[in-house]
């Protein structure tokens, strides 16, 4: 979803906003992080296009930061939600200097860190999610036998 605000007629350069060394110019929202998005974020506003216009807003505000400095993958909003979104090149969209516009793409929410203290170090976390993982298999394979 592009951000409405710039649909306006005479506007010679597609709206755009930094984030990194990436100009993103669209918001996808997946249908998982959709479902992670009413489980773990908000219960009232739950629309395609409430998660994409509070997106936009955090994006203009510059509110959206790296979770880890050199991963170019999971982003902090605002200090504590914690989401997984990817990047790829808008077809057909330039700015004015001729640099490619990107569309991010919404994988998942992970959650707030202020409501699931595992998420303050995510490493660590998902080592504990394939722990748990792994020994609940190992469980289930011995009732089975």
């Amino acid at each position: 979803m592009k951000d409405k605000i710039m649909g306006r007629w005479s506007t010679y350069e597609p709206f755009y906003v930094m984030l990194g060394d990436k100009k993103v110019a669209d918001i996808v929202i997946t249908n998982h992080a959709r479902s992670r998005w009413v489980d773990r974020v908000e219960t009232e506003k739950t629309g395609y296009e409430d998660i994409c216009d509070f997106l936009w807003e955090k994006l203009k505000k510059d509110c959206v930061q790296p979770y880890y400095r050199k991963e170019q993958d999971v982003y902090l909003i605002e200090d504590d939600l914690v989401m997984v979104a990817e990047f790829s090149v808008l077809e057909n969209e330039v700015d004015l200097l001729g640099n490619p516009l990107h569309k991010m793409i919404i994988v998942t929410f992970l959650g707030r860190m202020s409501e699931t203290i595992e998420l303050r170090d995510l490493k660590s976390y998902y080592s504990w999610l394939r722990h748990s993982r792994r020994m609940t298999l190992i469980k289930n394979s011995r009732k089975r036998k």
